[in-house]
């Protein structure tokens, strides 16, 4: 039976074989969800998934897409609010 802290669904159970020639099961963190467009819902491309501790071992340049609304927006939207914004100046 596994330890009660590992029996929730947080972690995802792999089956591994060990030199000695038996198989364990090692209790694994479940990736994070994709991140998303906060407008459509799309998925967004150039920011990677992981957990927290992964994703602040990464540089600023790899963690977002170095462009306005990098990371919130997809490009279509960000190129609908970029119009929209020049339009009302």
């Amino acid at each position: 039976m596994p330890a009660p802290k590992f029996r929730t669904g947080t972690f995802k159970n792999v089956t591994k074989r060990v030199p000695g020639g038996r198989k364990v099961i090692h209790h694994k963190h479940k990736k994070p969800s994709k991140h998303v467009c906060a407008k459509c819902g799309k998925v967004l491309d150039a920011v990677p998934r992981g957990r927290p501790y992964e994703i602040r071992k990464l540089s600023k340049n790899q963690r977002r897409p170095n462009r306005p609304y990098g990371g919130k927006y997809c490009t279509s939207c960000t190129r609908k609010i970029i119009k929209q914004e020049a339009r009302s100046l």
